[in-house]
């Protein structure tokens, strides 16, 4: 960015948020990172510190000391803070939803909600310290018996994504700090008041200082030294497939535990005997809501014959109502991250339509203010091994394909390297159940879209997807964080 940039981002928004480090419970680190509105060019959305391996250090050191403390706190009073801290995100929802849609381009209802799952997830496994986490289970032996505990595993690294970038960060931290653990999480560079949010809440809350420690900065410089540090007995990651193997590989060097949920490439498969009017809907709402930039997001429409041209004409009168704009002003769509994210959009739709296919709705030449506003991006007629069909865009782009029957579909479904979330639109409960058992996803949503999952339940998928061992979000979430010890007791 330049200086005059700069200069003119800076006189429109005087009272830009800076984020810092939160380092043994104190505030530190000079912010010096510019982040800029990305609905709003010349406006300076927020400030951040470049976070170094002795920060790393520091932030490690202050969890790996205040953590046995921590652990010992009983569990019910553990839970009573991530419950006061879950309140306190909810007194401050409008607020920080106004910075999250400033930072990271989602709409304002779509942030709103983020921060609500949130605080959710918070009092969620806050409400776990009351839950019973062991079991008692009969004995071969006399007069003796057997009990399981599950135990922390002490100091835990997070490394977390910009596209829910408090609502990741809350339901990685909460179920490791409910089993007791200390932790120290990288968010990421492009929404870094997200997660300075979640920190204050939890602090506020009563946390004790070095319990939860937040670094900024690159994830070359920080997230290596968080996955390399011997310190950190798990790991658990949210973000490129590349990104996360590379981490794998450094955590199985020194068999640490190591949590990954990668990309996805998410395929619908839409029947004849579907309300091509709701399956259009349904689709339109998994590809284009949060501006199609979740892991999560429909990207590849299977249609067999007989629907596909009332379910086009459905999804092109959809995309239509997907307008892009800026998130505090009412926009339909919220704006594209970055100016990378942006460009990899427009060469997806380019490319795609240089190879033959259609653009049947998201024509557009940039927007003249320089806002990052990507139109819904509809393709069809595209080859089944074109790019566009088979790697992630991670924005607001669909492509549909024809298939002649449910096999056909379920086998392209199937055929991808990715399994994170896969749909179908019937009226057929033999299809739908059979889809279920047969579609190889971590998540099956029937008559639903991809995208967006309830906090109750696990999450996760297969192949290059996941590591496909520890799920996240609900009680499954706890499995992660904590090891199993079995006791014998004899009398």
């Amino acid at each position: 960015m330049t200086s005059t940039a700069t200069e003119a981002a800076t006189s429109t928004r005087q009272d830009v948020a800076a984020a810092q480090h939160l380092i043994n419970g104190e505030w530190t680190g000079e912010p010096e990172i510019q982040r800029i509105n990305p609905a709003r060019p010349e406006e300076l959305a927020a400030l951040s510190p470049r976070g170094t391996a002795d920060d790393v250090d520091a932030a490690i050191t202050a969890a790996a000391a205040a953590q046995p403390a921590w652990a010992a706190l009983p569990a019910p009073a553990r839970g009573a803070i991530l419950m006061n801290a879950g309140k306190l995100l909810e007194d401050r929802q409008s607020a920080i939803a106004e910075d999250l849609v400033r930072e990271e381009g989602k709409t304002l209802a779509e942030a709103k909600g983020e921060v609500k799952r949130a605080s959710d997830v918070l009092r969620f496994f806050g409400s776990l310290g009351w839950a019973a986490t062991g079991e008692v289970l009969p004995s071969g032996l006399p007069d003796t018996t057997i009990t399981t505990r599950r135990e922390p595993l002490g100091v835990v690294g997070l490394i977390t994504p910009w596209n829910f970038p408090i609502a990741i960060p809350a339901w990685k931290a909460a179920p490791a700090l409910i089993s007791g653990n200390a932790v120290v999480i990288k968010p990421a560079e492009l929404t870094p008041l997200s997660a300075t949010h979640l920190a204050r809440a939890l602090q506020d809350a009563g946390l004790p200082a070095g319990v939860f420690n937040v670094v900024h900065g690159k994830g070359r410089v920080v997230g290596d030294a968080l996955a390399r540090d011997p310190r950190i007995a798990g790991l658990s990651f949210t973000g490129s497939t590349k990104v996360g193997l590379g981490l794998q590989e450094i955590l199985n060097a020194r068999r640490a535990r190591v949590q990954l949920e990668m990309g996805g490439k998410n395929g619908v498969l839409v029947l004849d005997d579907a309300d091509p009017q709701k399956a259009a809907a349904v689709v339109a709402a998994g590809a284009f809501g949060l501006t199609g930039q979740a892991c999560t997001a429909t990207s590849r429409v299977y249609v067999t014959p007989g629907v596909r041209d009332a379910f086009l004409g459905a999804l092109v009168a959809e995309a239509a109502n997907y307008t892009a704009g800026d998130g505090l002003d009412g926009a339909k769509m919220g704006a594209v991250v970055s100016s990378q994210q942006f460009e990899q959009d427009q060469a997806a739709v380019r490319t795609a339509v240089e190879r033959g296919a259609t653009l049947l709705h998201g024509e557009h030449d940039g927007d003249p203010s320089g806002a990052l506003l990507f139109p819904a991006a509809v393709l069809t007629d595209i080859a089944f091994d074109d790019a566009a069909v088979t790697e992630e865009i991670f924005g607001p782009v669909v492509a549909v394909l024809q298939v002649p029957d449910y096999e056909a579909g379920l086998a392209a479904i199937n055929g991808s390297r990715y399994g994170l979330t896969a749909g179908i639109c019937t009226d057929s409960l033999a299809l739908a159940t059979d889809f279920a058992a047969r579609a190889q996803a971590g998540v099956i949503k029937v008559n639903r879209p991809t995208a967006g999952l309830d906090l109750n339940v696990p999450f996760g998928g297969v192949k290059d997807s996941s590591t496909n061992t520890f799920r996240e979000q609900g009680k499954s979430a706890l499995d992660f964080f904590t090891w199993g010890k079995t006791v014998y007791t004899g009398v």
